[in-house]
């Protein structure tokens, strides 16, 4: 929570439009707010595969979510959804005074203590998981530098060397 994947998702998609490439953003929380029963454990996995099902009829390939993947099982609902894929995982880092910042300007209501309060027990969380196949730092820099080197190291975007490469070859 304040890590800032929502805003890189936002940008990466903005990138990738820029570029031309067809794809699918989308932010799980959003896929299961609401006061849920107990049962209701696969409902993130069925939104995903209902929604991914849609973009993909649309032949859409490429799919960015964001995602708090603090357990190897909330993995596995992202995998089940998605079946097929070829899934990469990133960790985007702030400290933790940022992230608490950023959760106490956007989270003004009644749950701003708990959520605060979760920032650091999630943080924990992701620490002890290590299921992220790289990490981008999002402190202090500038979102779109932050969303561009997270494509680049998913293998979306060529680095800047090989993007000036591409670039000559094609003004030839």
């Amino acid at each position: 929570m304040g890590a800032g994947k929502t805003t890189v998702l936002a940008e990466a998609s903005d990138i990738l439009c820029a570029e031309g490439v067809t794809h699918a953003a989308i932010d799980l929380d959003a896929l299961t707010i609401g006061h849920l029963p107990p049962n209701a454990t696969s409902l993130l996995e069925r939104n995903l595969a209902a929604v991914w099902n849609n973009y993909a009829s649309f032949g859409i390939r490429r799919v960015i979510l964001a995602a708090a993947v603090e357990t190897p099982e909330r993995l596995a609902e992202i995998r089940a959804a998605i079946p097929g894929a070829r899934i990469i995982t990133a960790r985007v880092l702030a400290s933790l005074r940022t992230m608490e910042h950023r959760v106490r300007w956007r989270e003004r209501g009644m749950l701003q203590p708990e959520l605060l309060e979760r920032v650091s027990l999630l943080e924990a969380e992701l620490d002890a998981a290590g299921l992220h196949d790289f990490v981008v730092d999002n402190e202090a820099r500038p979102v779109t530098a932050v969303a561009r080197e997270l494509l680049t190291m998913a293998g979306w975007l060529p680095s800047g060397r090989e993007r000036r490469v591409l670039r000559m070859s094609a003004a030839r």
